[in-house]
């Protein structure tokens, strides 16, 4: 029983720690690797190798050695064995994990610096008032793991750190060896930060595409994620002014194609022009129509708003084309039926409107509006807008 229970504790356990395993890795090759020498009672710098794009953490380790000592393994060598920095801890345990198993017996503190300012300001003055962590402690060897979220010393855009040390030997010189590796995670590798995002996405804010939208998050989002997998941001970046316009042309055709981005593209230009109608800006409603209907993602209804606004821009001909195929959409649509009436009235064909009127008058044309109450309504908004009206109390002396 206890073997079992044993087991099963293994087993989760190696589940949590194969799912807690961060996408990244240590990046050995850019690693700094650095034997100082320090002057009795003396202060010094020392610049890190370049971090790469995607730096999110960083180990580094501290060890003062004796004249004769050397170093019983590398940092590097001791982070072969753990896969992410979830596998090093915080706090003390995971810097006696990381710390070297030797050290002399000298001693000094040391601050590290986001800037080569502060850092020279640290060789005259020997304050640490501006460095992002210090240890103002004496000791012979330190280690520490500093993550993006929680040191101030490493932002997106931090490429290099300087470490900063003074001797608490005031006789002799000092050795001290120095060791940091970068934890780059792989996708911001790609030199994609919240900045760089953000920037393609204020970008597509201002396109033709995403104003036509009432919220193109989703659209921009999705440009954004064609990019970012396409390119590096470096790539992007060199890319000339007419090559962006090219991508952001193929991949908004792409994303506004999207089925389920193009449905709220669609319905947002829907609601757009309904909204211009009641406010009887039908000049404006018509493209917004047409758009949808030019991508093939019109209703009846679509085609019954454009046929409507045809007629009160006294465009008839171009109303009776866009009702008439809004009626081989949906031959039970009675809104079509009706404006299609309206539009043969007022572009003098009495006798196919006539039809009409008679054929539905004792219908709905919605679930509350009655197809005679509707006929009513907008013949005194046809009588406003100027339209030809000689007939209308003909259609309605149909009704009684």
């Amino acid at each position: 029983m206890n073997l079992k229970r044993i087991f099963v504790l293994f087993l989760i356990g190696s589940f949590y720690n194969v799912t807690a395993q961060k996408d990244g890795y240590w990046d050995k090759e850019r690693a700094t690797t650095k034997e100082i020498i320090v002057s009795a009672g003396d202060r010094i710098t020392v610049k890190t190798e370049d971090l790469p794009v995607g730096t999110t953490e960083i180990v580094y380790r501290v060890t003062l050695l004796d004249e004769n000592q050397q170093m019983a393994n590398s940092l590097v060598s001791l982070l072969k064995s753990i896969p992410d920095p979830y596998g090093i801890g915080q706090g003390s345990a995971g810097a006696v994990f990381l710390m070297s198993k030797i050290s002399g017996d000298d001693k000094c503190t040391y601050a590290l610096f986001s800037s080569d300012a502060n850092a020279k300001k640290y060789i005259d003055n020997g304050k640490v008032n501006d460095a992002c962590y210090a240890q103002t402690e004496s000791v012979s060897k330190d280690a520490k793991r500093l993550s993006i979220e929680k040191s101030s010393c490493l932002n997106a855009n931090t490429t290099t750190i300087w470490f900063g040390f003074e001797s608490k030997n005031w006789l002799l010189k000092q050795k001290i060896v120095l060791e940091v590796v970068p934890w780059v995670d792989t996708k911001l590798n790609r030199g994609w930060n919240q900045d760089n995002k953000n920037e393609i996405v204020s970008l597509c804010k201002t396109s033709t595409m995403a104003q036509k939208m009432a919220n193109s998050d989703d659209f921009c989002v999705c440009i954004l994620d064609k990019i970012m997998k396409q390119y590096r941001y470096g790539e992007y970046q060199k890319l000339l002014a007419i090559e962006k316009t090219k991508v952001y042309k193929d991949f908004g055709n792409a994303c506004y194609n999207d089925a389920s981005i193009s449905k709220n593209v669609y319905n947002d230009l829907r609601t757009q022009a309904n909204a211009l109608i009641k406010l009887q800006k039908y000049n404006d409603a018509i493209p917004k129509l047409n758009t949808i209907i030019n991508a093939g993602k019109a209703t009846a209804l679509d085609y019954s708003s454009i046929g409507y606004s045809y007629i009160l821009t006294k465009q008839y001909a171009k109303a009776i084309k866009f009702l008439k195929e809004g009626e081989k959409l949906d031959d039970t649509e009675l809104l079509v039926k009706l404006n299609l009436a309206h539009a043969y009235l007022v572009n003098d064909n009495y006798s196919d409107a006539r039809q009409i009127y008679k054929k539905y008058q004792s219908q709905n044309v919605t679930d509350s509006l009655s197809w005679i109450d509707k006929t009513k309504q907008d013949f005194a908004l046809f009588q406003k807008a100027g339209l030809p009206s000689s007939d209308f109390e003909r259609v309605l002396k149909l009704y009684n």
